[in-house]
């Protein structure tokens, strides 16, 4: 038996990759799984103007605050397929190439005068933006660039010109911006409020450094999480050995790279092929032959079928509402002080991963949602009630469609309220109490240790 190595496990409890599934669109979509399309969605390039439900709310709601967190914009691979040549693809950003943005070039030389803003740790001596011929590993790319340009741009329409979130002088202590340390997490949340902001003045920008990619801050110690984890990816190896059709794809491709099957498996040959495919380069050839669509789509569908089992065995539910909780508990921490009249932090921003975002969408029991796309974007809007000003409710946005009706905690709720939103409590007691019970545990200290029956 050959055993796959899976990616070690770091101190924070994830594996650096675990793969793919964002809101069906019931109209365009097709019935049965198409990992082209799929494929497709995934990366996420810049075409039409995206149509959103971010900000909607009856009149005599007030919104007070929002927070998102994103998932970076595209970027060149984190493996490389051995014996083959890198995808050519360049990483300076080039206003004429496509695909652009009318902000780009003067978001270039703003980013090139950034030495006022206060960067935590190391973020300071990460570039702006990204900035190789050659793109390096893992290094945004111009698509990833444009794609949170537009995301900046989409909101900065409906929470600064509609809604008022933020005023032309607005203060440095109305913003919390965090990123992992990154330079692509980093250039894409630049990019998002460059084109957010009322008035981009790097004086104002203070972003925090979050060393774990599940932005567990200071209660990142928790063995249960880690149990799941593996358990999880026990799953994955096994469902992996069981698909013949894939083991026949892998030995076929190894066949053409000229190197052991178990070697190309651990190269991780999806990550590298989704840019090949993303950024419309022919897949690499050697002198035994080709890497062909065949190959990717077996790859992709079964990506597909593994998220589909991943939801219906609920290891990867488990470790998710452990691995979500600290970051969840800040974001309630934060909304609660606001709705008690507290004016600062009114706009936050947490850049994040795609093992960010899947065990939030995963915790908040939004099992619809596909794996988080390039520039991913979870939004939580907090409003006032302006006819009782003591009651806040929550809207939770995914891409831009409204998902706060799929959340676990407020299912029950939509049947019985004509609002069209959940009371911040529900959130609130969610996030305190229910996400344990599951452990039969009433704290997150005891759901980390308790070992299950």
């Amino acid at each position: 038996v050959h055993l796959i190595p899976v990616n070690p496990i770091r101190e924070d409890g994830l594996n650096p990759k675990s793969r793919k599934r964002i809101m069906p669109d019931l109209l365009t979509e097709p019935p049965a799984i198409d990992p082209v399309y799929e494929a497709h969605v995934y990366c996420n390039i810049p075409t039409v103007v995206e149509r959103s439900m971010e900000g909607h709310a009856p009149h005599y709601f007030k919104l007070v605050s929002v927070q998102v967190l994103i998932r970076h914009g595209d970027r060149y691979p984190l493996y490389a397929i051995p014996k083959t040549k890198r995808p050519d693809i360049d990483c300076t950003l080039v206003p004429s190439r496509k695909p652009s943005h009318p902000q780009l070039e003067a978001f270039i030389k703003h980013m090139s005068k950034g030495a006022a803003a206060q960067m935590d740790g190391t973020l300071g001596s990460l570039p702006r933006y990204p900035s190789h011929p050659l793109c390096e590993m893992g290094e945004l790319t111009q698509t990833g660039v444009v794609q949170h340009l537009r995301n900046g741009q989409l909101l900065r329409e409906i929470y600064i010109k509609k809604h008022k979130l933020l005023q032309s002088d607005w203060a440095a202590k109305q913003l919390y911006l965090e990123t992992t340390g990154k330079s692509r997490t980093l250039q894409s949340a630049l990019a998002l409020l460059y084109t957010f902001l009322p008035d981009f003045d790097w004086k104002k920008i203070n972003m925090r450094h979050q060393w774990s990619t599940i932005f567990c801050s200071g209660s990142c110690d928790c063995p249960m999480r880690n149990h799941y984890l593996e358990e999880e990816q026990r799953r994955q190896y096994s469902l992996r050995v069981k698909n013949n059709n894939l083991e026949k794809i892998y030995v076929d491709m190894a066949k053409i790279v000229g190197i052991p099957t178990r070697q190309l498996r651990a190269s991780n040959p999806i990550d590298s092929l989704l840019c090949y495919f993303c950024h419309n380069v022919s897949f690499p050839c050697t002198n035994t032959g080709c890497i062909g669509m065949e190959h990717f789509k077996v790859i992709k569908r079964h990506q597909l079928e593994d998220e589909r089992e991943r939801q219906e065995k609920k290891l990867y539910f488990l470790y998710a509402l452990l691995a979500t909780h600290p970051l969840l508990n800040q974001t309630v921490n934060r909304l609660q002080r606001i709705a008690e009249g507290k004016k600062e932090e009114v706009f936050v921003l947490y850049s994040a991963h795609d093992v960010t975002l899947s065990p939030v969408l995963s915790a908040l029991g939004i099992t619809e949602a596909r794996f988080p796309r390039f520039a991913a974007r979870l939004v939580f809007e907090l409003w006032q009630d302006g006819k009782r000003p003591k009651e806040h409710f929550i809207r939770i946005l995914y891409n831009g469609a409204d998902v706060t009706f799929q959340t676990s905690f407020c299912k029950d709720y939509y049947k019985r309220s004509s609002k069209p939103m959940c009371p911040l409590e529900k959130f609130v007691n969610f996030v305190r109490r229910e996400m344990f019970l599951v452990f039969n545990s009433t704290s997150y200290y005891d759901a980390c240790r308790r070992r299950p029956l």
